[in-house]
């Protein structure tokens, strides 16, 4: 990321609005950031995705795949008012980049399209933004594209949200394509130009005729949250402009209505017409403490996002919700800990520009504050501080078993993975302690592959990845008394250990008991814990090649040497005998079976009934989720095994937005070809 110094923070005009762009993958966000930066004048020309010249999408990953993969911050002015933009990526891959934004945002621009494909990945997004009590109005975008009427459009993208969705516009049809609109709130129609602004125009009888059916619809949905407006209505008094649209900023503010406003970004049509919506419409910053915690903040400014750059440091990206900040100020952190500023800047795209003092409604990047976290909230005196950001990381549902193709590089691995969860909450680390794997855990494999070009990329590291092996287990049917001697004379004193064991099957989940029955000091107290050491450590490892569980062993004889005898030859005393009598107890093979819930539109649940099946799970049963119109839970018991991969089957049957959860239920028993393939994808050998 590039630094760059212009002095200036916010300028006069009040303090900056924050503005999230979301929506489903290839809706056109950046797109739509790039119009909005051109209609301001933030940047000379509106560059696009073929020629690779945008403010946002600009990393290397996000150029290489043609995606968004992070969020894309910049700042624009508008008649006075500041705004800061946040494009974020629409693949359910990389939403949790979309859940820090939302922390810090005043309102959401929600971009669709004419795709009844994407709904279920857009009733993603709005619920995530209800969840939030966000504001928020959606931009019908590729309206030049679409072959349906926009009232017909709105149909089919109803479903996906809670509250209604309220025409703003209606468009002005030559051909079969939309020349213009008319705005239904101003009652003014205007014809588009290619990327400059529109001119206003009078309206024909037959647009007139449709003006006005399309703002009585709109009026009445409004008047569902008005008594005054329905009164009005029902008497056919035609209501002022001052009261519709007092009704529609209070609505939208409120998360009562969605405002629908449509256009083509690429185009640069109906971008003029949702900016001045924004400069009107959107709340101020004081509302949004208000909003998430229910009471006013001070001095406080909300940690969205956190960078590692490679030239600068950390950088640790933050809205000023209150107050001022300037660079070398202290700061408190959740938990009372004192951090200080080491440097500030704003964003836009990948450059940061050094700033002296950042002012309420700034989003701002605060440097080398090493303890400080993503959903961290910051203040300039040492109170107790609660987050607006619920941090937690999605559910992972991909892994990856990682390591460093050289010896030599296996710290700085371990560096920069801790750099990459830091800085997207969406992936997780973790040590698989049955396998010794470092397993990297993601949400699809676009998100996993894009870490390992950043590993690659961003920290020059040459690492391997492969598909995590299953923690398989075994255990025995059968029981046995078996002796284990070791007796070994080498000149000097000589080893000498003599144990007899009986082993024994335990039900399943009782793990390992050891216990003695030993009477008459045939062997001596004192080397009894080496004695269950040496069979400890033999259980580690079975005839199969898995560690052992669900076995009683039990200590009953032995003999030993006055002189000869030691811990160290009970203990191979010990492990002899387990070597020697679980080969005879009949070994079984064991393997790790999870509840799984899949979470997925209600029209695909054959299709994933059909793949849990498939992979030898056990469906449980299905229901309605809970508050999500259209969508079913899938609950199921699947081996570990047959999990590794499903995300990817799930997607592709699901229009991409399926995702699950699991947990670990219990083990089961594996025998015959599934056993076999088991070991063999193991890398054991079945025992004889």
């Amino acid at each position: 990321m590039a630094m760059t110094s212009n002095g200036k923070g916010s300028t006069a005009g009040g303090a900056p609005r924050c503005i999230a762009l979301v929506g489903p993958f290839g809706s056109g966000k950046t797109s739509l950031l790039e119009a909005l930066l051109s209609r301001t004048d933030r940047i000379g020309r509106q560059g696009s995705a073929s020629d690779g010249n945008m403010v946002g999408d600009a990393s290397p990953e996000a150029r290489a795949h043609s995606m968004s993969v992070e969020v894309n911050i910049a700042d624009a002015e508008y008649l006075g008012d500041q705004f800061v933009f946040v494009d974020c990526p629409g693949s359910v891959e990389f939403l949790s980049e979309m859940d820090g934004a939302l922390a810090g945002a005043d309102l959401a621009v929600v971009v669709a399209e004419d795709d009844e494909r994407k709904v279920p990945a857009l009733q993603l997004i709005l619920k995530a933004l209800e969840a939030r009590a966000i504001p928020r109005v959606l931009f019908l975008n590729k309206i030049d594209k679409s072959t349906r009427r926009v009232r017909d459009v709105l149909d089919v993208l109803q479903p996906a949200s809670a509250v209604p969705l309220v025409l703003r516009q209606i468009p002005i049809w030559e051909d079969g394509l939309a020349t213009g609109f008319i705005d239904l709130a101003l009652e003014r129609a205007h014809v588009y130009h290619e990327k400059e602004k529109s001119t206003r125009i009078d309206m024909s009888d037959e647009d007139l005729a449709r003006e006005h059916e399309a703002r009585f619809t709109m009026l009445e949905l409004l008047a569902d949250h008005d008594d005054d407006l329905m009164e009005k209505l029902l008497e056919d008094i035609v209501p002022d402009r001052d009261t519709v649209f007092s009704d529609l900023v209070n609505e939208m503010h409120d998360g009562l209505i969605c405002p629908v406003f449509f256009g083509s970004a690429e185009h640069g049509n109906g971008v003029g017409r949702l900016l001045k919506a924004l400069r009107h419409e959107v709340p101020q910053v004081d509302l949004l403490g208000k909003r998430l915690l229910g009471r006013e903040i001070r001095d406080t400014l909300q940690v969205i996002k956190t960078l590692h750059t490679q030239h600068g440091g950390k950088l640790s990206i933050a809205r000023v919700l209150e107050g001022q900040v300037s660079d070398g100020d202290s700061l408190f952190a959740n938990g009372g800990r004192e951090v200080r500023v080491s440097g500030l800047f704003t964003l836009f795209g990948q450059q940061a520009n050094k700033i002296a003092t950042a002012r309420k409604g700034d989003l701002v990047a605060l440097g080398r504050l090493d303890e400080v976290q993503t959903g961290d909230l910051l203040c300039q005196e040492e109170r107790e501080l609660r987050s607006l950001y619920d941090a937690d990381a999605r559910s992972s549902v991909l892994p990856l078993a990682i390591a460093a193709n050289h010896r030599k590089d296996e710290v700085r691995v371990s560096a920069a993975l801790a750099k990459l969860v830091e800085e997207d909450r969406g992936l997780t680390v973790s040590q698989n302690q049955t396998t010794g794997e470092t397993l990297l855990e993601g949400q699809g494999e676009m998100h996993l592959r894009v870490a390992m070009e950043r590993l690659a990329g961003q920290y020059g590291l040459d690492v391997a990845s492969t598909t995590p092996h299953v923690p398989y287990a075994e255990t025995i049917r059968g029981s046995t008394r078996v002796r284990g001697r070791h007796k070994k004379q080498s000149g000097g004193h000589g080893q000498f250990g003599d144990v007899v064991l009986e082993i024994a099957p335990l039900p399943r989940g009782e793990g390992i008991q050891f216990t003695d029955t030993i009477t008459g000091g045939v062997v001596p107290k004192q080397y009894i814990p080496s004695v269950r050491e040496g069979v400890l450590e033999a259980l580690a490892q079975g005839p199969l090649g898995f560690p052992v569980v669900d076995v009683s062993i039990c200590l009953t004889d032995g003999s030993y040497h006055s002189v000869d005898s030691s811990d160290q030859a009970f203990k191979m005393a010990g492990a002899l005998a387990i070597r020697e009598g679980l080969s005879n107890c009949k070994p079984v093979l064991l393997e790790p079976v999870r509840k799984v819930v899949v979470s997925c539109p209600s029209d695909t649940t054959a299709k994933v009934n059909a793949i849990v099946s498939v992979r030898r799970g056990q469906l449980l049963g299905f229901e309605a989720r809970l508050d999500w119109l259209g969508w079913d839970e899938v609950h199921a018991l699947m081996p570990e095994a047959e999990i590794g991969d499903l995300i990817v089957e799930l997607r592709s049957a699901t229009a991409g937005v399926a995702s699950y959860t699991s947990k670990f239920d219990h083990m089961a028993e594996l025998s015959g070809k599934a056993a076999d393939l088991a070991l063999q994808r193991s890398g054991k050998q079945q025992a004889a």
